[in-house]
């Protein structure tokens, strides 16, 4: 297993991050299973929120790394909805403070080492969401915060405000990226490289799009991109089924488990600190595992690059991209 540094944090995260948002799907023996294969091949980072399962997921994260808590980084969420009350989801310093709390006691730890706003606020002045986070930092319960979902400028400007109050800024950035997705290649990932902040995404494999299950006219029995109506709806162009055929075949043209080859795409971005991989039991765990084996070339990187459409530049002067 390879560790990289977490942005500017001087902490160390193993280059594939769980995702714990199936654990509730899978049940706590399968959930176990999941992550004690995940240590054993070095991976000391693990990504949860507090509407995974309304907190299952939470519990069952906590109960696991009872034993080992100082040796794995741990990232909660908050901003969705927890309940029925009016005032249960958000980003003002009212709800951050009674999630926290919950999210703490759910994870039975005294300390969450990134908490991420899962997503951007349009209700709240950035400002209390920033001073609240901050005040998490000075009273040790969260070491870092971090921002999953915004575009740049939000990013760029809420660290603006924290460099010129001297609040703790964003440390990391949690964006959706795959090959058929790759919107966040015009100015998440540039920023995060040159701003030093660590970035892991999510959806990888595109929901199961890019797992070898998918094609132009090819469906498994049972998954996400079956199940789930927000899958469906991101999903929902014949375009991306074509990109999943592609993928594949040049996936097996070159002996490569699918997963695997679609973790290690996204790995290798310079500005990728470590892909979120999840699973419902080991059989779809040793797909993402796979990926530690790749030997991503540049060539190989080039090829499958090439399989999906380039995003248009921010400037829209595409005589002018050079790379």
């Amino acid at each position: 297993m390879d560790y990289k540094l977490l942005g500017k944090t001087g902490v160390k995260v193993s280059s594939l991050c769980l995702g714990t948002m199936t654990f509730g799907d899978a049940d706590e023996y399968m959930s176990a299973k999941i992550f004690h294969r995940c240590r054993e091949v070095g991976i000391n980072f693990f990504d949860c929120a507090n509407v995974y399962h309304q907190g299952r997921s939470e519990q069952i994260l906590g109960a696991l790394i009872a034993n080992c808590r100082s040796e794995v980084v741990i990232t909660t969420k908050f901003y969705g909805s927890m309940g029925a009350d009016i005032n249960a989801s958000g980003a003002s310093r009212r709800h951050i403070f009674l999630e926290v709390e919950n999210s703490l006691r759910r994870l039975n730890t005294d300390f969450i080492d990134l908490y991420f706003i899962h997503h951007f606020d349009e209700d709240t002045p950035i400002h209390e969401t920033l001073r609240a986070l901050d005040d998490l930092v000075r009273q040790g319960k969260i070491l870092y915060p971090a921002v999953s979902n915004y575009a740049a400028w939000q990013i760029v400007k809420a660290n603006g405000i924290s460099e010129q109050e001297s609040l703790a800024r964003f440390e990391c950035i949690q964006p959706m990226y795959n090959l058929a997705k790759r919107q966040v290649e015009v100015e998440i990932l540039p920023m995060a490289l040159s701003e030093r902040m660590g970035v892991i995404p999510y959806s990888p494999l595109g929901g199961g799009l890019l797992s070898g299950k998918y094609g132009v006219s090819k469906r498994p029995d049972s998954g996400r991109l079956l199940e789930n109506q927000m899958y469906q709806s991101r999903y929902a162009g014949k375009h991306y089924y074509q990109i999943a055929q592609d993928f594949t075949h040049l996936a097996q043209q070159n002996g490569y488990h699918p997963a695997g080859l679609a973790v290690a795409w996204v790995g290798a971005h310079p500005a990728i600190t470590a892909p979120i991989i999840g699973a419902r039991n080991t059989d779809q765990l040793e797909g993402s595992l796979a990926s530690l084996q790749i030997n991503m070339t540049s060539d190989l990187y080039a090829s499958i690059s090439d399989l999906s459409p380039r995003p248009p530049l921010a400037t829209d002067r595409e005589d002018e991209r050079t790379g």
